[in-house]
């Protein structure tokens, strides 16, 4: 399975870039999808192998399961034992099913702990962002640059409605066609809506990113599945978080703690972009002294 896995995490590495290098999307929801969103980190490939795993391991065990309550149900039944045993212990049966979950949960353990590890020990980061979850909005700050802050909000929230969405009909969160209008004209496609946001976090393709999370009124979780991550926000700490994307696109993401009326409609968007263009973005937005979309250098 980890062959298979990592098969398809190269051909993803050399054929997606080609197809994202327009900014497509990669990493969102799919209407009826079942699986798991294409992994575009490390991190998210080990948890799709893992769970793949675990998988296996539990289907086989329910499958052992009702096959003995088969065999319990028509071998001892009172037609075919009609005077049953009254013996009260087996202890060979007794050793067998202390033993052999010890041993399935020794093998879970010695292969799940090392991809917790590897999550929970943040490298030394090339780009760190601090992010704060807002009720109802993130706030995003590179902190190795000066003058690079901005709020992400949802587009379609009434903090991104213009005077000129007014006069369009536009209505905060209602998907109409003015707003369908509106998310077109910042680069997305009307099935986004609620997932895409006005500011979008912009990091370059195949660096280590650290983020550091924290809240500002009550706890948020900052999530992009794609990636692998998701850390709660917890107002007074600072948690960490690491990623390396290996493939350039959109990623979309959720606050994914309940937080308030408006939990739903705070998401989160990562553009993945290559160096040169995530380097022309940082110095766009120092001389902008605000945010600058990246689709526009």
């Amino acid at each position: 399975m980890r062959t298979f896995t990592s098969l398809f995490a190269l051909l993803a590495a050399t054929a997606l870039p080609a197809a994202a290098q327009d900014g497509s999307v990669i990493g969102k929801p799919h209407s009826g999808g079942l699986g798991f969103q294409t992994a575009a980190t490390e991190l998210a490939r080990d948890q799709q192998w893992l769970d793949g795993m675990i998988l296996v391991i539990i289907s086989a065990i329910v499958l052992l399961v009702v096959a003995l309550l088969f065999v319990v149900i028509l071998r001892y039944n009172s037609r075919f034992n009609p005077k049953p045993a009254k013996f009260t212990h087996n202890t060979p049966v007794e050793v067998v099913w202390t033993i052999l979950p010890v041993m399935i949960l020794v093998v879970i353990g010695v292969f799940s702990l090392p991809v917790l590890f590897k999550q929970q020990e943040i490298p030394e980061g090339d780009i760190t962002i601090k992010v704060t979850g807002n009720q109802w909005y993130w706030s995003y700050e590179y902190t190795d640059f000066d003058d690079v802050t901005f709020d992400s909000y949802m587009i379609g929230q009434p903090a991104t409605m213009t005077a000129e969405d007014d006069t369009a009909g536009a209505e905060a969160y209602i998907l109409s066609d003015a707003m369908k209008a509106k998310l077109i004209k910042s680069g997305y496609r009307d099935d986004e809506f609620l997932l895409a946001v006005d500011n979008a976090v912009v990091v370059p393709v195949n660096k280590v990113i650290v983020m550091d999370v924290t809240g500002s009124d009550v706890i948020h979780s900052w999530t992009v599945p794609a990636f692998g991550v998701k850390q709660d926000a917890v107002p007074g700490r600072i948690a960490q978080l690491w990623f390396k994307p290996e493939v350039e696109g959109v990623f979309f993401g959720q606050c994914s703690e309940l937080c308030g009326k408006d939990h739903a409609y705070m998401p989160i968007a990562v553009k993945v972009v290559s160096q040169a263009r995530y380097d022309a973005w940082i110095a766009a937005t120092q001389a902008a002294g605000e945010y600058v979309d990246v689709n526009a250098l």
